[in-house]
């Protein structure tokens, strides 16, 4: 893990408060700002897990499914949460410290 406690707060803190903004955003598709910092909150899920921070996540929320977004990857929602979960899961990896761009980054929150 990271040796900057003090980051990894700050990430889980916005994590928090990236899921609690979009809670129910399955039911508003028309919403892509929406999906977009869901999948923000879930790259950077995933970076914080590679980083050895995964019990203290889960201590502090319940992440969503790794696909939760699957069904609607070709649609515009869809592909915002994508490029969401994209830009989180690279700038938290830059943030902690991490390589940039590993192989799992296919849309995975590591849930």
């Amino acid at each position: 893990m990271t040796d900057h406690p003090r980051i990894i707060e700050r990430l889980l803190a916005l994590a928090e408060r990236l899921y609690a903004d979009t809670e129910g955003f399955l039911d508003q598709p028309g919403q892509q700002q929406l999906w977009y910092d869901r999948g923000y909150a879930n790259g950077m899920i995933q970076a914080l897990r590679e980083a050895g921070a995964g019990e203290r996540v889960a201590a502090r929320l319940t992440p969503d499914a790794q696909d939760v977004a699957a069904d609607w990857a070709a649609l515009a929602w869809g592909q915002a949460y994508a490029h969401g979960h994209a830009m989180g899961l690279r700038e938290a990896r830059e943030v902690l410290g991490l390589p940039v761009g590993a192989a799992n980054d296919a849309g995975a929150n590591g849930g």
